[in-house]
């Protein structure tokens, strides 16, 4: 019974936080995917081609950490893999929110990482948010170039596609989904106001002993620093290689 009832519960999430990606128009018609694992052997996932705003709980489809559906009537999301790579890499992982937010996306498309150490907040709720090179989604180019990026970050951009973030939990990676969205917005506006004022090195240094601190010194308590220079915002080339 217990069983039944956290899997009851997880459904649930998912369908409200899909519900809440297209309302906060981070999605449109049937893109994004979200996903919840239940155990070490088995994942909840969204079905492909299906509106994440329009979702039931019967319309999940229950997966093993293979890939292999386990229950379910509709087709799983083209973009297992991705889940599949960010659980089997981050054991403290319980939430992974795929989704297309404009501004993000905007940069994502642009070449343009959000590394710039512009917010409080975002540094020590993120620490950075990196460029991963593009891949075709659905495919081992996109797990490919997220792969080395995964270990460090709980946020990354996805060149010409959009945003992936996961947490320990579905409600922290959709709440790091809205604060890369929110984040974007404000570099954007700072780029086209001409005075970007970044943190200093030794105001990012103490951003990050109060990460540590709020994360528990974890594993994945302090993925990479932002970048801390003089430059406005521009192509990371060691985190989208073109080659």
């Amino acid at each position: 019974m217990a069983a039944m009832a956290s899997d009851r519960r997880h459904r649930l999430a998912i369908v409200q936080y899909g519900r809440m990606l297209h309302e906060s128009g981070f999605v449109a018609a049937t893109d994004g995917n979200l996903s919840v694992r239940l155990d070490e052997s088995r994942l909840l996932v969204t079905p492909t081609c299906i509106s994440k705003g329009r979702m039931r709980t019967s319309d999940l489809v229950l997966v093993d950490t293979d890939g292999k559906r386990l229950a379910g009537k509709r087709r799983v999301s083209s973009e297992l893999g991705m889940h599949l790579l960010i659980y089997r890499i981050r054991p403290d992982v319980y939430g992974i929110v795929h989704a297309h937010p404009p501004t993000a996306t905007g940069f994502a498309a642009s070449g343009l990482d959000l590394n710039r150490p512009l917010v409080c907040e975002v540094v020590v709720g993120l620490g950075s948010i990196p460029l991963a090179r593009y891949g075709t989604p659905g495919t081992p180019e996109l797990t490919d170039a997220l792969e080395p990026l995964v270990p460090h970050y709980d946020a990354i951009l996805m060149a010409n596609h959009g945003v992936v973030t996961f947490g320990p939990s579905l409600e922290s990676a959709y709440m790091k989904m809205e604060t890369v969205e929110h984040f974007a917005k404000i570099a954007l506006v700072t780029h086209v106001l001409g005075n970007e004022q970044p943190l200093s090195e030794k105001e990012v240094q103490k951003l990050y002993e109060v990460r540590n601190r709020y994360n528990g010194g974890g594993p994945h308590a302090a993925p990479h620093k932002p970048r801390v220079s003089s430059d406005s915002i521009r192509l990371d080339e060691t985190a989208v290689d073109r080659s």
